[in-house]
């Protein structure tokens, strides 16, 4: 493969502006994270106020997480090649300018078109999101920067449900797009003035390779995510193997790119690999609780949505509050061992989740779910940490785009796993589904002892 230009990135801002800088970072992030969480939420009252069949309306969002997927890699590899201010500011606009159109569209063609716009700009936050923290935090606190990062996602996540209920309870759903532009605006401002600039390498993206891309991610996680739902089990196998194939061309192809899409020269790190590995096995062991748990909850437990909306909060929640922590020490101490305590930790809460009483009191429920988010929270942190210091400063884009393609492929492998599992069993069975998280942690907790994550640079 062709080296790339002899680029580096300038130091890290002082400590009176790393933290400003990442002001405009948080809005941004928290706009692109609420917006999944509200939409879903809302989805009933949309498909009402436009006289919208439940298949037609889910694309509203299927359609987005399409967009998403397809784009993260390209769009980090632009920032790479562009500057990941330049990226990261396009895709802000997008994403607010899209978010008015949705507010303001009359018919699902409109909408569908808005939100696939919508979710490009998305992409274009989350692709080089921490390409951006690597770039404003220093070294000796990129853990920090990473963990801020992490609480801002937990935050919203566990907040969004909260937020579009109580829009929805005074306004109409237009407004949970409407929302997004006053502070879209703001994020702009502030990403103008206060996000730094990087070195660029200058090397143009290849349209074949960029193709490649759009079909071997979004055939893969289309197929996959259509293991888990009621569809043709031959159309999700045939889009699966489509996927792998076409793959399989792509991976050769990038291999001898200058600047590839998808960073196969990252991936030959050992450090790198492993860190994603340990990513996407945690995230598919993360989102088949958040899948499974509702099930349980209502079906075998007999709650309201609303009571199991309340009961999966302690999750994001203690994620939100210890992700910061356990940044802050993978900046002290080496961060595959914060990450390792971490699964051990989410392991055994997996392992408390099989072992719950058949009729749980609330408090049963509670503190397992917290338990959780304890350990979940305490690798995330310096698990993305690793990815994003393993990688050479000039390929911090194609890092963070791949962090983030990471997450996608393990919330979906977890999707997968959850509807085999329920396939073969009852569908409120949660024991077999909690084995095999608390085994997936505990293999993500061995790949992550088996790293050295190399000094912060």
């Amino acid at each position: 493969m062709t080296s790339l230009p002899n680029t580096s990135l300038p130091e890290a801002s002082p400590a009176r502006h790393y933290l400003m800088g990442f002001i405009p970072i948080a809005i941004a992030l928290t706009m692109a994270v609420l917006d999944g969480a509200i939409v879903n939420v809302a989805l009933p009252s949309i498909a009402q106020d436009m006289a919208l069949k439940r298949e037609e309306a889910i694309w509203i969002v299927n359609i987005y997480n399409l967009a998403v997927t397809i784009s993260l890699l390209p769009l980090a590899s632009l920032g790479d090649s562009v500057g990941y201010k330049r990226v990261y500011w396009w895709g802000l606009l997008i994403f607010t300018g899209a978010s008015f159109a949705c507010a303001n569209a009359v018919n699902l063609p409109m909408f569908v078109a808005a939100r696939f716009v919508q979710g490009l700009g998305a992409a274009g936050i989350m692709s080089v999101n921490i390409a951006l923290v690597r770039l404003i935090f220093p070294a000796n606190k990129l853990g920090m920067g990473v963990g801020y990062t992490a609480l801002m996602v937990g935050v919203s996540a566990a907040a969004g449900p909260s937020i579009s209920a109580a829009i929805l309870s005074v306004a109409k759903w237009h407004w949970l797009f409407l929302i997004n532009v006053p502070f879209g605006v703001l994020a702009l401002i502030m990403a103008a003035r206060l996000l730094p600039e990087s070195p660029i390498s200058g090397l143009k993206l290849n349209p074949l390779s960029i193709v490649l891309n759009a079909l071997t991610f979004g055939l893969l996680i289309a197929g996959l995510n259509s293991f888990s739902t009621a569809g043709d089990f031959r159309i999700a196998v045939v889009m699966t193997a489509a996927a792998v194939i076409i793959g399989v061309f792509f991976i050769w192809r990038e291999r001898r790119m200058a600047l590839p899409i998808l960073p196969v020269d990252l991936l030959k790190l050992p450090v790198f690999a492993l860190s994603l590995a340990t990513s996407i096995t945690t995230f598919a062991a993360q989102n088949m609780g958040f899948v499974a748990m509702p099930f349980v909850f209502e079906y075998k437990l007999g709650y309201s949505e609303t009571q199991t909306g309340l009961l999966m909060t302690p999750w994001p929640l203690m994620t939100a509050v210890i992700a910061p922590i356990a940044g802050r020490l993978s900046d002290r101490y080496p961060p595959e061992r914060v990450a390792a305590i971490g699964l051990l930790v989410f392991s055994a809460a997996w392992v408390s989740v099989a072992l719950m009483p058949e009729q749980p009191q609330t408090y049963d429920i509670v503190w397992r779910l917290a338990l959780c988010g304890l350990g979940f929270g305490m690798m995330q942190s310096p698990n993305n940490r690793a990815i994003i210091g393993s990688a050479p400063k000039e390929r911090s884009g194609g890092a963070s785009g791949l962090q983030s393609l990471g997450r996608l492929l393990g919330q979906s492998l977890g999707a997968i796993i959850v509807a085999l599992i329920f396939a073969s069993a009852t569908r409120s069975d949660v024991g077999w589904v909690a084995w095999t998280a608390a085994a997936l942690a505990l293999v993500a907790a061995i790949a992550s002892v088996l790293r050295k994550t190399p000094t912060a640079r």
